[in-house]
């Protein structure tokens, strides 16, 4: 399966977050190719593990900036990433 290996990886990470970092790691996706299957799995798989992920569930309508509520997670969390998918680089909220 793809995670394997995350034992190790699961154990550098610390079991709290500190005061620094409230979120883990960040994870940028396009909600409409990956939000209810790969990103639910790998969503699920990092809280299984400890790792305290931030996933935005909110449908945000195009056109609209990123919200501040966005901003504010991205700079809270120690790691990003980002889940390319086939029309990731057609949306302008995750390539801001």
């Amino acid at each position: 399966m793809a995670f394997m290996g995350m034992e190790t990886a699961s154990s550098s990470f610390p079991s709290s977050t500190t005061e620094r970092w409230k979120y883990d790691v960040f994870l940028s996706f396009r909600g409409e190719d990956t939000r209810n299957n790969f990103m639910d799995h790998l969503f699920n798989a990092f809280t299984e593990k400890g790792i305290n992920a931030f996933k935005d569930d909110k449908k945000l309508e195009k056109g609209k900036s990123l919200s501040l509520e966005l901003l504010k997670a991205i700079e809270e969390s120690r790691f990003a990433i980002v889940i390319l998918s086939k029309d990731y680089t057609s949306s302008t909220w995750c390539l801001d």
